[in-house]
């Protein structure tokens, strides 16, 4: 979503590495860009002439014209008031009551019901018994597309058959959670193309029935400053505590997620990032701010590992390597911790894009089909081809390349990189803990 936002921003801080010293002038210069960057991004007028204002103010202030590293004072400068402009820190749910009562609203089409089903998942992932209600009856496959989510992730979707009234069916599955111990309700709200005063009237009557602690509105991020104007208009009628942004893996140019904060003054709290039910994340300004800026999130990524590595597999796996008995079904095990992590480019998204990691290769350059054809060549193997690479001749290679749709130059390029791979692990520690993604063989570049 920042992506083409953040290649503006850090061109203009590459230009400001390359002089010796800063005066007025540079700095005007940069802050010029940076605004002609936001208004780009779709980020509203005034909001650009704000921070603007405010990182000029702060630079001034600082005297970092002074500093020893000037470009890199401005950089911590324009990072923290981008933080600031995200919503400073990360704002979590809250979640007391019993049972604890979020409401999801927006317009349709904004990802609303699919966003209701991720939250869902994401609350018992952190151990806790979700319930959905499904009280948007104006849209007539909504409902059975949350039920349909609801059975894939296996939570209960409460929605009795032929109910016409959505503020009956919001209350009745309040009273529902508390009979069958649900300590969370998520109750997805009706939507509309446009907002009209039905609309309202119908989400505000919803609000008052069942009293949530949270009111989420779903924007969509690719629709920019209409997503704004929408939000706007939803906060005049209900009490709005946050919002969820759909849509951030998208080609959004990131101006709604830099806008709706400033205006509604209501923290972002999760993004949507995939299609699937757990492409859903917490949102981190201050992390979102690093990546902007092409400093790294290794917090994210941190977690994402943690999340989706068994410790104990993981540590096996280092001892194995240690000893020299790392073998491609190793690799395939490998590989597929790393694509439950998801795609490769989102990864190489959190890391830094300077020091040792600056010659990575781009995400836009990553063919992410490559982890799947590599894992396609390995399950063709015979379980002793795959212990016993050596054994591969140019027959079996053929045989391999017609089972997995690939080329034997392509079995002979993965039995290059895993031999790399050996002797790199060779020299690893024994007893290495966590997934060593800088191990990994990277997808290779597009052609």
């Amino acid at each position: 979503m920042f992506e083409s936002l953040g290649d503006r921003i850090q061109g203009v801080f590459k230009e400001l590495r390359g002089e010796g010293h800063l005066t007025d002038f540079h700095l005007d210069s940069a802050l010029r860009q940076i605004r002609l960057s936001l208004l780009e991004a779709d980020v509203a007028l005034p909001v650009v002439r704000e921070f603007t204002s405010r990182v000029k103010e702060k630079a001034v202030g600082a005297k970092v014209l002074q500093q020893l590293s000037p470009a890199q004072e401005v950089l911590r400068i324009v990072r923290d008031e981008i933080a600031q402009l995200l919503g400073g820190q990360r704002a979590d749910l809250d979640l007391t009551g019993t049972p604890a009562v979020v409401a999801l609203v927006g317009l349709q089409g904004s990802g609303k019901t699919t966003s209701a089903a991720k939250l869902a998942l994401g609350l018992k992932g952190r151990g806790r018994y979700p319930l959905l209600v499904a009280a948007d009856l104006s849209r007539p496959a909504a409902v059975s597309q949350l039920k349909s989510l609801g059975r894939q992730i296996g939570i209960p979707v409460f929605h009795p058959e032929g109910a016409q009234d959505p503020i009956a069916v919001a209350a009745e599955g309040l009273k529902e959670a508390k009979l069958t111990g649900r300590d969370t309700v998520i109750v997805d709200t009706a939507g509309r193309l446009h907002i009209d005063e039905d609309l309202m009237r119908e989400v505000r009557a919803v609000i008052d029935a069942v009293g949530p602690r949270e009111v989420l509105f779903v924007a969509d991020a690719m629709t920019g400053q209409d997503a704004v104007r929408s939000a706007a208009g939803f906060a005049a009628a209900v009490p709005l505590t946050g919002v969820i942004l759909t849509k951030a893996d998208g080609d959004a140019r990131g101006g709604a997620a830099l806008s709706v904060v400033s205006t509604l003054k209501r923290p972002i709290k999760y993004v949507g990032v995939g299609e699937k039910p757990e492409d859903f994340e917490a949102f981190h300004p201050d992390r979102m701010a690093s990546r902007i800026l092409g400093m790294g999130d290794m917090l994210s990524l941190i977690e994402k590992v943690e999340a989706q590595v068994d410790e104990t597999a993981a540590r096996r796996m280092a001892e194995r390597a240690g000893s020299g008995e790392f073998t491609l079904e190793d690799l395939r095990e490998q590989l597929r911790s790393v694509q439950k992590m998801g795609p490769v480019s989102g990864l190489l998204d959190l890391l830094p894009k300077a020091g040792p990691l600056r010659t990575l290769p781009s995400a836009d350059a990553i063919d992410e089909k490559a982890l799947t054809r590599v894992s396609a060549i390995i399950d063709s193997m015979t379980p002793e081809e795959r212990r016993y690479p050596q054994v591969l001749s140019g027959s079996r290679k053929k045989r391999i390349a017609s089972g997995s749709g690939t080329s034997v130059a392509e079995i002979n390029r993965l039995l290059k990189q895993y031999q790399q791979m050996r002797k790199l692990m060779k020299t690893a520690r024994k007893g290495a803990k966590g997934l060593d993604l800088s191990r990994l063989p990277l997808p290779a570049p597009r052609q």
